[in-house]
């Protein structure tokens, strides 16, 4: 297994990742192909959003590729925190391809966004998850998460906060 960073090559596989989704709200968003007249301009709009330009942060974002060069979860890793993302998002957003999950690609991809983030200079991490997640919970304490106060929404969503020192 092996993390990629977006580009045309994983057009076919990233548009199939994307069928297969499971939920209205992808996760992480910077993957959503959606809204996007083709799959270069995908790619130019997560570049300009990598970048921190508008309302972003700074970013990275992978792919996690199986040997068989199959898409199995994606990884957005931000550099800074605003206030929504130190309350909600966190520096690190995964997902796992629905038909991939329970097979340990989250506790995976988690760690290696955690190596990532060392390199960057981000030596505490936040992650989060919300409060009926259980599986992602058991992901971030699996790899050092300490809980801290939950958040709430306005809508009444409670967000689990996790640091890891990287």
């Amino acid at each position: 297994m092996r993390l990629v960073r977006p580009s045309i090559e994983w057009k076919n596989e990233h548009e199939d990742y994307m069928k297969e989704w499971d939920e209205s709200r992808i996760t992480p968003s910077s993957f959503n192909v959606a809204g996007h007249e083709d799959y270069e301009t995908y790619l130019e709009a997560l570049q300009i959003r990598e970048s921190g330009d508008g309302k972003w942060v700074p970013s990275t974002n992978y792919f996690l590729v199986g040997y068989n060069d199959r898409i199995l979860a994606m990884v957005d890793i931000r550099h800074d925190l605003t206030d929504y993302l130190h309350n909600v998002g966190g520096h690190i957003g995964y997902g796992v391809r629905p038909a991939e999950r329970r097979k340990g690609y989250a506790t995976w991809i988690l760690a290696e966004a955690l190596k990532k983030c060392g390199e960057l200079g981000i030596d505490r991490v936040l992650v989060t998850c919300n409060e009926d997640n259980i599986g992602s919970a058991k992901t971030i304490e699996k790899n050092g998460g300490i809980e801290d106060k939950s958040f709430i929404e306005e809508d009444g969503t409670v967000v689990r906060r996790f640091w890891i020192e990287s």
